[in-house]
């Protein structure tokens, strides 16, 4: 248990208590829960939260996201929240001011809080769902010399869009010393439009278990260690968290020690992520549990979207999975609608041609938004159940008629 101290729920519309709150933790104070935006303190979940044993050295519970399975409350300590500031830090060049613009009850907005405390360089915040232009307009309120912003993919392909027919805008966005971009794949297609403006963009690599970033294209940051297990993502160094409150099953699953040739033991997570090192680089490659068999072929779900965002129109493109009599199952994609995206029949062609026949997605649904989680990444749990109503709902109309809206195999709008 951590000392005496009762972990603190702060609502983070309270940007000052939570600045302060945050400094008092990491300075050896009360732990603190940062809450989204509209959770009151005594909301049972919260109280439920607060009431469980927290691992010794314990700063900050910060609930996960839950994009694809059950929120967890994660145990960071204060040593582990600074090193991956630090670690940033050298990683970029130097300290510098931060433009927030990401949910500060998540790692990766409350990690720019830690990495401003640390550095003692005031952070600047976007206004809460910003949109591009305002995202913009709050960068020009950055006064250091050195400028710092992270992202998630949705948000920098809208500023591009911004930054592609507004010379203004475009500068400054390129005034950033470093746009960091994490939380999914970052589409071959937005780094070619990244590149073509100028954008110092680098691609951030980590989760809550590692307290937000901890490999930035690729390479580890400060004494960060990866290795690859079984073709899992297994990642080490003293940004590890403590563990999952109440949860010890959890925890020893995820968190394993292995003792090296010398006898040194060194504690690794378990990401679940699938991977590979060529040249000491690390590519992750999609999630192990979101691959499917189709056809009696292993297909990972990520793979087919990494390929389909690389084509214009499609960076939003989420990969599922559905029921299939022949196939057992066949991927299907999700996208948000666009302008001048490219047909359906060239992603499936392409998708095709680089994975396989397996992993060709059978059809293509659009619609106006993606359910998306606070942090920006799409809700697979949310986007899976409203296809799954949706193809129920045609089915009792007719055996044979897909969902309105969507390209079959043929390509052809229905």
């Amino acid at each position: 248990m951590t000392a005496s101290h009762v972990l603190r729920a702060i609502p983070v519309e309270d940007r000052a208590w939570l600045i302060a709150a945050l400094d008092d933790a990491l300075a050896g104070g009360a732990p603190i829960l940062p809450l989204a935006a509209g959770l009151a303190p005594d909301d049972q979940g919260v109280e439920a939260t607060r009431a469980l044993e927290l691992p010794a050295g314990t700063a900050v519970v910060v609930r996960t996201s839950g994009s694809s399975g059950v929120p967890k409350a994660v145990a960071l300590s204060r040593e582990a929240l600074v090193a991956s500031a630090k670690a940033t830090s050298e990683a970029l060049g130097g300290d510098g001011q931060w433009l927030v613009a990401l949910p500060t009850h998540l790692i990766s907005g409350l990690q720019m809080l830690v990495r401003s405390s640390v550095s003692g360089i005031d952070p600047v915040f976007a206004p809460t769902g910003a949109d591009a232009s305002a995202l913009i307009e709050a960068a020009r309120q950055l006064e250091h010399e050195r400028r710092y912003v992270s992202l998630v993919p949705v948000q920098l392909a809208r500023l591009l869009d911004l930054a592609e027919r507004d010379a203004d805008a475009a500068a400054e966005l390129t005034r950033f010393d470093a746009v960091l971009v994490g939380g999914q794949a970052v589409s071959l297609e937005l780094r070619r439009r990244a590149h073509a403006l100028g954008v110092s963009l680098r691609r951030s690599y980590g989760m809550t278990e590692t307290a937000g970033g901890c490999v930035y294209d690729g390479v580890e940051t400060g004494d960060t260690r990866v290795r690859i297990r079984g073709g899992e993502v297994q990642l080490a160094g003293p940004v590890l968290a403590l563990g999952y409150l109440g949860d010890p099953e959890q925890t020893a699953d995820r968190f394993v020690v292995d003792h090296g040739r010398d006898g040194e033991p060194t504690r690794w997570y378990r990401t679940g992520d699938a991977g590979e090192l060529l040249g000491g680089m690390l590519t992750v490659t999609g999630r192990l549990d979101r691959v499917v068999i189709s056809g009696g072929v292993n297909v990972s779900l990520d793979e087919i979207e990494r390929v389909a965002r690389e084509y214009p129109g499609w960076d939003s493109a989420v990969a599922l999975a559905t029921d299939h009599p022949e196939w057992g199952s066949r991927p299907c994609l999700v996208v948000e609608t666009t302008p001048g995206a490219v047909s359906f029949d060239e992603v499936r062609d392409g998708i095709r041609a680089r994975l396989g026949a397996a992993a060709t997605p059978a059809w293509a649904t659009e619609t106006e938004r993606l359910p998306r989680l606070a942090g920006g990444k799409p809700d697979l749990a949310a986007v899976a159940a409203w296809i799954g109503s949706l193809r129920a709902s045609f089915a009792r109309l007719s055996d044979t008629t897909p969902p309105p809206h969507q390209q079959s195999e043929t390509g052809d709008t229905e």
